[in-house]
């Protein structure tokens, strides 16, 4: 590779890390996957030698995010011991809120449908999963154990999502760290 490319190759392979930020506030946007691209289209650029140490960090803080995700909504919903249901509602509410499909909320607007869709998914979901007596007294209680378990959801995202943040700037300021020397 010419050597005058080099700056330009690494501006390039910075702005894509950049892409990770948003993509981590933002649910349906790739995230830290941009951090591995980055890398790698450095690794193009310079070769194995040089870039194995911005490479190896970019995946392994890729790898904490998806555990992080992971972690995040099964302790949320294990902790109260929610249906496997919780969760797959609160994933249709989130792509619900993020279209502003919501019927609850026509103003809403992808940002608080991104936090009011999957309280809102989760709520009804497990609502409909935990109905054990008839009457309304067994619909109170499921859908006060709904919206208990769709906070307990959210709040699993929520630090998902502050996870996600504090690992991408990790990540970026390590390529920076690692590549420029």
């Amino acid at each position: 590779m010419a050597e005058p490319l080099l700056p330009w190759f690494w501006w390039v392979a910075l702005l894509i890390q950049l892409l990770a930020v948003p993509g981590t506030l933002l649910p349906l946007l790739p995230g830290l996957i941009w951090l591995p691209v980055g890398a790698g289209f450095w690794w193009l650029a310079v070769g194995w030698a040089a870039a194995w140490p911005a490479v190896l960090l970019s995946l392994a803080v890729f790898a904490l995010g998806f555990t992080a995700d992971l972690m995040a909504l099964g302790l949320a919903s294990s902790r109260l011991q929610a249906s496997r249901w919780a969760p797959l509602g609160a994933g249709l509410g989130l792509m619900l809120g993020l279209l502003g499909l919501l019927p609850a909320l026509p103003l809403c607007g992808p940002l608080l449908g991104t936090v009011f869709g999957p309280w809102l998914g989760a709520a009804v979901a497990e609502g409909l999963a935990s109905i054990k007596s008839p009457g309304i007294q067994g619909w109170l209680i499921a859908g006060r154990r709904g919206a208990v378990v769709g906070l307990a959801v959210v709040a699993g995202l929520l630090v998902s999502r502050v996870a996600q943040v504090a690992l991408a700037l990790m990540g970026i300021s390590g390529f920076v760290l690692l590549s420029r020397s």
